[in-house]
């Protein structure tokens, strides 16, 4: 069974890099795909690799929610200037 580092992790990335996080998800997929890794190294890197995608992936779903909350707040203004 995998564990994981950090059940929260809707701020790792924010206070990382999220460019970072994808740079590293690729290396892990290049290292697995290599075919030079033993058996449990692959395990291992394929666990971090969903770990970075699902704090990716957080980061991304916030980042859309404030982005919706910017264009609401826009059309509320236009919408008022009428």
């Amino acid at each position: 069974m995998v564990k994981r580092k950090n059940s929260d992790n809707s701020d790792t990335v924010a206070h990382g890099n999220y460019e970072a996080k994808v740079a590293e998800i690729e290396a892990i997929i290049s290292r697995i795909e290599s075919g030079e890794l033993e058996l449990e190294a692959v395990f291992e890197q394929f666990a971090n690799a969903v770990e970075y995608l699902r704090q990716c992936d957080t980061f991304l779903q916030q980042r859309q929610q404030q982005m919706d909350l910017l264009i609401e707040t826009l059309n509320d203004e236009d919408n008022s200037e009428l």
